[in-house]
């Protein structure tokens, strides 16, 4: 494990907004593009330790507060346990995001692997899963979310759960949930009218949204005008919007925008992700250093009101979108 450094720096404001999730480096397989330019050869466990905490060193060093992880993601929440325990005066800072409802099923591999995960929201898997997640970190998240919740899930229906639920929150637990597909909207408004006990039980949310994938604006709005904490995940669409990937006529408004602006398309389209005035953390997904430095660039960008306008056009059907995601390989 590296060594602690001395003492944290004081975040910049704008990059408090920012938080890094560790979907990208808790495993060896995800969807994300090009993760063999990415991940170090072999990806041990011992390699992406390495490399989840040296992320944390960084993020945590540029001002980056906020860190995502989830049970699914294969040992990620060990590695920030890791790094937490390591670092207190880090631990006394950040918020601690994690996610529940998926097990991780891949065992460590990247091919051969039918499920790489199985997606159970029920009282049974949040018992099994909160206990899991208290062990490695000491204690409960900060934030808890139902992972992937659509408008079908037992999330927004279950009594038992919510009573589950709603007694985690009771600690002092923010609870949540993160949605995905092309229903996004229609979760998070679902989710704002769920209550026990007379009382709303949701208080934050992590949804998609970006430049290809705007889909969920309105709802996420809403929800933060309820005064929910809003994440932003896959703001860079997979990595469909770094540089090396966004080369088509599609994205053709975004290179332009980034050569104007001198810098990276990722940038770019991070800094239209926290120009969304209902954004209260929008999430990196670096895999490795220089990605989290680039991506972090978009905390220094002020894209107007013409500028966003612009972007927008790179904007596609939900519905294309969800399908196009479910059709990336886990490599």
């Amino acid at each position: 494990m590296p060594a602690a450094p001395a003492s944290g720096p004081t975040p910049r404001p704008s990059l408090t907004r920012f938080g890094l999730g560790t979907a990208a480096v808790g495993r060896p397989g995800y969807i994300t593009l090009g993760r063999d330019l990415d991940l170090p050869a072999g990806r041990t466990v011992e390699a992406l330790r390495r490399r989840t905490h040296d992320l944390l060193d960084a993020a945590y060093a540029a001002g980056v507060r906020y860190i995502d992880t989830a049970r699914s993601y294969g040992r990620a929440e060990e590695f920030v346990a890791e790094w937490l325990a390591a670092r207190p005066e880090a631990a006394a800072e950040v918020t601690v995001g994690s996610k529940w409802g998926y097990t991780y099923t891949a065992g460590w591999r990247t091919s051969g692997v039918p499920v790489h995960e199985v997606k159970e929201h029920t009282a049974e898997v949040f018992d099994r899963q909160i206990a899991e997640s208290r062990a490695l970190l000491g204690r409960a998240p900060d934030v808890y979310l139902v992972h992937s919740v659509t408008p079908d899930s037992p999330a927004l229906t279950d009594p038992a759960l919510h009573g589950r639920l709603a007694g985690l929150a009771a600690e002092g637990v923010r609870i949540g949930l993160s949605t995905s597909g092309p229903a996004q909207a229609a979760t998070v408004r679902a989710a704002l009218e769920v209550q026990v006990a007379g009382r709303p039980l949701f208080a934050a949310v992590q949804s998609t949204w970006n430049l290809l994938e705007p889909s969920a604006g309105p709802a996420l709005a809403a929800a933060h005008d309820a005064g929910w904490l809003v994440v932003v995940k896959e703001g860079m669409a997979n990595g469909r919007l770094a540089d090396r990937n966004a080369t088509g006529p599609d994205t053709a408004a975004l290179r332009a925008a980034a050569a104007r602006a001198g810098t990276t398309c990722d940038a770019v389209a991070l800094a239209a992700v926290a120009a969304q005035p209902w954004a209260d953390v929008v999430l990196s997904g670096a895999a490795t250093e220089e990605q989290l430095a680039s991506n972090l660039a978009a905390a220094a960008l002020r894209p107007d009101a013409a500028q966003l306008a612009g972007l927008a056009a790179l904007a596609e059907p939900a519905q294309e979108y969800w399908r196009d995601r479910a059709a990336l390989p886990w490599a």
